[in-house]
Order: structure tokens, then sequence, then C-alpha cells
């Protein structure tokens, strides 16, 4: 049996790739798109109740834009694929 590489070292394919399940981009697009996410909630809901349609259709438009980052970002992490295996 080989060595277990260590915690702090990134594990690599045959082919030199890393065998991670995220790219930290994705990781830094999923964390701000949900925190854009958890202000849109509030300001939409004020918005509703001082009658600001416009301000409304913005968060609308601000949250979409959020929430398909969200899903690129996700959809992006399967298609990688799930790394390397745990052996716990």
């Amino acid at each position: 049996m080989g060595e277990e590489p260590s915690w702090g070292e990134e594990q690599v394919s045959p082919t030199g790739k890393a065998m991670v399940q995220t790219t930290p981009m994705d990781v830094i697009r999923i964390r701000i798109a949900s925190f854009v996410l958890l202000f849109c909630v509030p300001v939409a809901v004020l918005s509703v109740t001082a009658h600001l349609w416009g301000l409304l259709v913005a968060v609308g438009v601000i949250a979409l834009i959020a929430t398909g980052s969200i899903i690129f970002a996700v959809r992006k992490q399967r298609k990688l694929g799930g790394g390397p295996a745990s052996r716990g």
C-alpha cells in the first residue's frame, strides 16, 4: 500500500488535474449570491408594503441573476465529478 497524502496536500489525477469537487470560484459565486438573496427578500417585502413597484422589479431581476449564478455553479460542480473517494 502507498502512503496516504496528508490533509495539506492536494490530490491530482494521473493527467495532472486537481481532483477537487469544486473550484474556489464556484464557492465564491455561491456564497456571494446567497448573501445577495438574503438581502433581496426583505427589500422585496418592504417594496411591496411601500408600493415601490420599480424597486420590486429591480430586486426581482437581481434575485434571478443571483439564483442563476448559484444554479450555474452547482451544475459546474456536478459536471466536474465527485473528486477523490474518501477513505475515512
